[in-house]
C-alpha cells in the first residue's frame, strides 16, 4: 500500500475568503414588503371584489324587477271572472328593449277554490309569456318578490318571483293565485364580475410593480455614497491612508465609514511607529558597528601583542552592548506588535516569586557595583531573610523553606505571562543599578493594596523630575543630566517595561522614593501594578 501524502507543515495555510451573501439590500427589502403588500391588497381587493359583485347583483335583481312590478300592477279580473294583465306588450317590449338574449316573461294564474288553501300542484293557465319557467323552490309570501338562480333550456338564468293572491268581485269567495317571473341570462353578470375582478387585478398589479421599482431605485439612490466610497478606494495607491470621505453617506451607514476610518488611523499609525522603529534601530546600531569596525581595523594595525589584547577586550565589550541593544530591539518589537487581547484563560503567575527571582539574578551584578540590594517580601521579614542566605550561598531555593516544605500555591496570583513579567521587573532593577551610585541602596518590595498587586523598586540614585517622567518611557530616551551614564544603553528599558506592563493589564507608575538615602525627595520609585486574579 501507498504511503498517503503528508501535508507539509511549512506550507502557507489556505485561508477561506468570506463569501458574499447571495441576496441584496434590495432583494432582502423587497422579500420582506412584497408579501405583506400583496397579502393586504388581495384582501383588500377580495373585499372590493365582493362589494362591487354585490352592488351588480342589486341592480341586475332591480331591472329584473321593474316588469315584474309592472305585471303585478296590471293584473285585473274581468267582469266574467277571468284573469287578465293590462298593457302586456308594452311592459314585454320595455323588458326586451335591451336586445340581451335569454330573457323571459311569464304571468300564470292558478285558481283558488272556495274556502281552500292553494295548492302549487293544481293547474296553472298561463296568460302571457313562455310556460315552463322554473319555479321558486318555496312558495314565497304574498306580495314579496323573491330572486334565485335556476336553468332554463339548458342555460343558467336569473330569476326574479312575485306571488300575489287576487279575488273575483262578481263570484264571491273565488280567488286566484298570480305567479309573475322574469327571467334573463347570467351571461352579463358574469362578464361584469369577471371585468371587475381583472380590473383589481390589474390595479393590484401595477401597485406592487410601482412599489418594486421605487424599492429598487430608492435602494440604488442611497447606496450611491458607497458606490463613489468604493471607486475612490479602487483608485487610491497601496500607501495611501488617508480617511473617507464621508460626506453624503447614509445616517445609517456612517458607523461603519467612522469604523474604517478608525481601522486606517491605527493603521497608519503603526506604519509610522513601525518606519520609525526602523530609522531609530538603524541609527542606534550604526554607532556601535562603527565603532567596532574602528577597533577591528586597529587590532589588524597593532603589532604589540598588549595593545592588540586590549583592543580586542574593548570590541568584545562592545559587542556585549551591542548584543543588549539587539535583545532590547527585538524585545520591543515583541512588546509593541503582538496583540494586546490577553488570551482566554490566562496563566495565574506569582508575581512574588517572579520578584523574587529577577532579585537573585541580578544580586551578583550588584554587589560587583557595591550596591546593597535588598528585598521586602509579601509574606514578611521572615520570608524576605530566605533571599539574602540564598543570596550568600550562591543557591536558590526557589521558595523552599528552611525545613525543606514546599508551598506551590502563590503569594500574589495574577493573570499574566511569566516570561514577560519577568522582562518588566528585570528592566526596572536594570535601570535602578545603572542609575544608582556606587555604595547606593536598591529595595524590592512587593506587597498587596486593595485588589492589585505591586511590586517596587526603589533606589537612591538622582531621581527623575516629575515633568520628566513621562519622556522616559520614549524609545531611545536617555537622560542626559546623568552624565555618567547618559552613554550608557539605548533608552529602551522603560518602553519594553511599560508596554509589556500594559499587555497583561498592568501599569508602571514612577515616583520619588524619599529613601534616608536620598534626602530632599531624590531617589526613584518605580511600581508595577497589577490586578489580583482570585485563586
Amino acid at each position: 500500500m501507498d504511503p498517503q501524502p503528508q501535508p507539509n507543515p511549512n506550507s502557507p495555510a489556505k485561508t477561506t475568503e468570506p463569501q458574499p451573501q447571495r441576496f441584496g439590500i434590495r432583494a432582502r427589502l423587497l422579500a420582506l414588503l412584497l408579501p405583506g403588500i400583496v397579502a393586504l391588497l388581495a384582501l383588500d381587493s377580495w373585499n372590493d371584489y365582493k362589494a362591487l359583485t354585490d352592488s351588480l347583483v342589486v341592480a341586475y335583481d332591480q331591472s329584473l324587477l321593474e316588469p315584474v312590478q309592472a305585471l303585478a300592477n296590471g293584473i285585473v279580473v274581468a267582469s266574467d271572472g277571468s284573469v287578465r294583465v293590462q298593457e302586456p306588450f308594452s311592459i314585454q317590449a320595455m323588458f326586451e328593449s335591451t336586445h340581451l338574449r335569454y330573457k323571459y316573461l311569464h304571468v300564470g294564474v292558478q285558481r283558488i277554490p272556495k274556502g281552500e288553501t292553494l295548492d302549487v300542484n293544481s293547474p296553472e293557465t298561463t296568460l302571457m309569456g313562455v310556460p315552463g319557467l322554473p319555479r321558486p323552490a318555496q312558495q314565497p309570501p304574498d306580495g314579496t318578490p323573491v330572486f334565485y338562480d335556476a336553468v332554463h333550456e339548458q342555460h343558467p338564468v336569473r330569476v326574479a318571483a312575485l306571488r300575489q293572491t287576487v279575488y273575483d268581485n262578481v263570484h264571491p269567495g273565488v280567488a286566484y293565485s298570480v305567479l309573475i317571473q322574469a327571467a334573463e341570462g347570467t351571461g352579463p353578470r358574469t362578464e361584469a364580475q369577471a371585468e371587475s375582478l381583472r380590473q383589481e387585478l390589474l390595479r393590484d398589479t401595477r401597485m406592487v410593480l410601482v412599489m418594486a421599482l421605487l424599492v429598487w431605485l430608492g435602494v440604488a439612490w442611497t447606496l450611491r455614497p458607497l458606490e463613489r466610497l468604493r471607486s475612490s478606494l479602487r483608485e487610491r495607491s497601496r500607501d495611501d491612508l488617508t480617511p473617507l470621505d464621508a460626506s453624503g453617506v447614509p445616517q445609517e451607514v456612517a458607523p461603519l465609514v467612522d469604523a474604517v476610518n478608525h481601522h486606517i488611523a491605527g493603521h497608519r499609525r503603526m506604519v509610522a511607529e513601525q518606519s520609525q522603529f526602523l530609522a531609530d534601530a538603524s541609527h542606534q546600531l550604526r554607532t556601535p558597528l562603527s565603532i567596532l569596525s574602528i577597533q577591528a581595523g586597529y587590532a589588524v594595525r597593532e603589532t604589540d601583542p598588549a595593545r592588540m589584547r586590549e583592543s580586542l577586550h574593548a570590541i568584545v565589550g562592545q559587542l556585549a552592548r551591542t548584543r543588549r541593544l539587539s535583545e532590547q530591539l527585538l524585545a520591543l518589537a515583541h512588546a509593541t506588535t503582538e496583540d494586546e487581547v490577553a488570551p482566554a484563560e490566562p496563566t495565574v503567575v506569582d508575581l512574588n516569586a517572579i520578584a523574587r527571582e529577577v532579585v537573585l539574578q541580578y544580586l551578583p551584578l550588584a554587589r560587583e557595583n557595591d550596591q546593597d540590594l535588598g528585598w521586602v517580601d509579601a509574606r514578611g521579614d521572615s520570608a524576605a531573610e530566605r533571599i539574602a542566605t540564598a543570596g550568600d550561598d550562591g543557591e536558590d531555593t526557589d521558595g523552599t523553606d528552611e525545613a525543606g516544605d514546599e508551598d506551590d500555591s502563590p503569594v500574589l496570583p495574577v493573570a499574566a505571562n511569566a516570561a514577560e513579567l519577568h522582562e518588566v521587573l528585570a528592566n526596572l532593577v536594570h535601570n535602578a543599578i545603572k542609575y544608582t551610585p556606587r555604595g547606593g541602596n536598591i529595595t524590592v518590595t512587593v506587597r498587596r493594596e486593595a485588589s492589585y498587586a505591586l511590586a517596587e523598586v526603589c533606589d537612591s540614585g538622582p531621581g527623575i523630575a516629575p515633568e520628566r517622567r513621562d519622556s522616559v518611557f520614549e524609545r531611545f530616551h536617555r537622560d542626559p543630566s546623568v552624565a555618567a551614564v547618559a552613554t550608557q544603553g539605548a533608552g529602551l528599558g522603560l518602553t519594553i517595561a511599560r508596554s509589556y506592563a500594559r499587555r497583561n493589564g498592568g501599569e508602571i507608575e514612577l515616583g520619588n522614593a524619599d529613601t534616608p538615602e536620598s534626602p530632599n525627595g531624590g531617589g526613584l520609585r518605580a511600581i508595577l501594578r497589577l490586578p489580583l486574579r482570585a485563586f
